[in-house]
This record gives structure tokens, sequence and C-alpha cells, in this order.
């Protein structure tokens, strides 16, 4: 199979996805993000939601004083994204090319269960950097796979053979991740469930 062939089927993937998932859907731990996200911003900004999917964060962003622009690889998600937000800037970005965004031109991005999708970590993180301003922060949510989650629902639970979770991560893992693609400052916690067992990854860091 070609590369060229590998995306559409991605891209295809993914515009599939967003017509099954029903209207109105926030995501798992909306609340929990949804915090974590507002605890972080400054009004003024310019912030990127990338993978905005419905768009309910770029909105959030808007609401809080930033100037966003929310992306997505599924012109499925926009199509619901443009309905419930119209006054809002949502733009296709394709999955295999560089962003089409001028350098530092952001103070904030924002990736929201996104990275654990990422096939091209190094160029998506890279990407990152190239958009943000110098300290500039991003700041991401990824679901958490430590140890005693893995050993008790097991791997395939959490990374089905054709499941869409590319990577799994640690506090630990993202946290290298971060600082090994040129990110300062990083701080990752668990939130989410009882100790031991927390679900939900929250990572900040700055260019």
């Amino acid at each position: 199979m070609s590369c060229g062939c590998t995306v559409a089927h991605v891209r295809d993937y993914y515009e599939e996805l967003w017509q099954r998932v029903p209207e109105d859907t926030p995501g798992p731990d909306f609340e929990l993000r949804r915090d974590f996200l507002l605890a972080h911003l400054e009004p003024g900004e310019r912030a990127l939601d990338l993978g905005c999917g419905a768009g309910q964060f770029t909105a959030l962003l808007r609401a809080a004083g930033a100037y966003p622009i929310g992306v997505d690889v599924a012109e499925a998600a926009l199509a619901r994204a443009r309905r419930s937000f119209p006054e809002l800037d949502f733009r296709r970005v394709s999955i295999d090319a560089p962003l089409p965004l001028d350098d530092n031109t952001f103070e904030f991005v924002w990736a929201s269960e996104v990275i654990e999708h990422v096939a091209d970590t190094a160029g998506w993180l890279s990407e990152i950097r190239r958009v943000l301003v110098p300290r500039g922060r991003l700041l991401l949510t990824t679901p958490a796979h430590g140890r005693v989650r893995l050993a008790l629902g097991g791997i395939e639970r959490y990374s089905p053979p054709l499941g869409d979770h590319l990577h799994l991560y640690t506090r630990r893992s993202l946290g290298v991740v971060l600082g090994e693609f040129g990110f300062g400052e990083i701080s990752v916690r668990a939130a989410g469930g009882p100790p031991l067992l927390r679900r939900l990854l929250l990572a900040s860091a700055c260019r």
C-alpha cells in the first residue's frame, strides 16, 4: 500500500468517525479538561485549538477572551463546528502536511485528546513549536496509561488493533517526549479517578 493510500484511509476513517459521533457529545472528562484550560488561559492571547473537533473548546477560548483558530483533519467535524459557532474561524488541515499557519503566530496552543492519535509525533510537536511565539505555551491532555491501569485492563482495552490510539502515555513518557522536542517548564499531572488509576494526563509546557 502506498503512503498516499494510507493517508487517504486515515482521513476517511476520521470522516466516518465524526459522522457516527452523536451531536452535542462533549467527549470524555469534558469538565476536567475545561477547568484545566481556563486555569491557564490569559485574555487577549492568540490561541490555536489543534484538533478542535466540533469546536466546543474553540468557543470556550473565545468566551474567555482569547482570539482562537480551530483546526481539524475531518471536514465532518468542522461542519458541526461551523454550524454551532458560525462566528469563529475553523480550518481544515492535512494529516501529512505542515500546518498552513505562519511561524510565531500564537501565544497559546491547546491540543486536547490529540497526541495519542498522531503517527508522526516528532513532526507534530515541531509544528507546534514553529507556530508558537517565543515563550508561547502548549497545553495538552491525553489518556493516562500507568502500570496499574494497564495491568488491570490489559493493553488491548486501551489500544485495540483496529483502534485509533497510536501511542499510550504515562506521566513520565509524556514529559520526556515534550522535553526531547525543546519544550521547557514542563508540568504533567494525572487527574480523574482514584490514585494509581487516574485516567487523564494534563500537561503544560513552554516553547
